[in-house]
């Protein structure tokens, strides 16, 4: 019981940052809406929103098969940082640069989140597989943002 209580607190925890992180995208979208420069981010952008909706189903649905119910909020953090942003915004505007730079920010977290949750060792062999496949998707995405980061002067 101590180890289904576990698991669905760390994938609870998982939906979290998963809805962070399409909020963050979300945000970064409206950021470059109209900007032609930027257009070639839309769909990247698009495709990281649909991951995690994807990561979230799939979170969602083992916690209801462990019997709970599913968060649909977001983290502290990510409210504090969006916050940040905002405020940021204000003094810096948003170019290429700061926007990829926010998202690597984002995808740093989420990938810290997947690594802590795969340390625990209550999560039942199947449910880590699932991790591991998200967590290895969520590597290519961070190092896709990265890339194109470092790329801009």
């Amino acid at each position: 019981m101590e180890n289904t209580s576990k698991t669905i607190e760390i994938l609870g925890d998982l939906i979290l940052i998963n809805n962070d992180r399409i909020e963050g995208y979300e945000r970064a979208l409206k950021e470059i809406e109209g900007d032609p420069t930027n257009a070639d981010l839309v769909p990247m952008f698009l495709r990281f929103i649909d991951d995690s909706r994807r990561y979230k189903v799939e979170l969602g649905t083992e916690i209801a098969v462990l019997g709970s119910e599913i968060n649909t909020g977001t983290t502290i953090p990510g409210k504090l940082h969006r916050a940040w942003l905002s405020i940021k915004e204000a003094f810096t505007g948003h170019d290429r640069h700061s926007i990829l730079e926010e998202c690597e920010f984002g995808e740093d977290a989420i990938k810290r989140t997947y690594q802590e949750a795969l340390n625990e060792e209550v999560l039942a062999a199947y449910i880590r597989e699932m991790l591991l496949e998200q967590e290895e998707e969520l590597i290519e995405a961070h190092d896709e943002i990265k890339e194109l980061r470092d790329s801009v002067s």
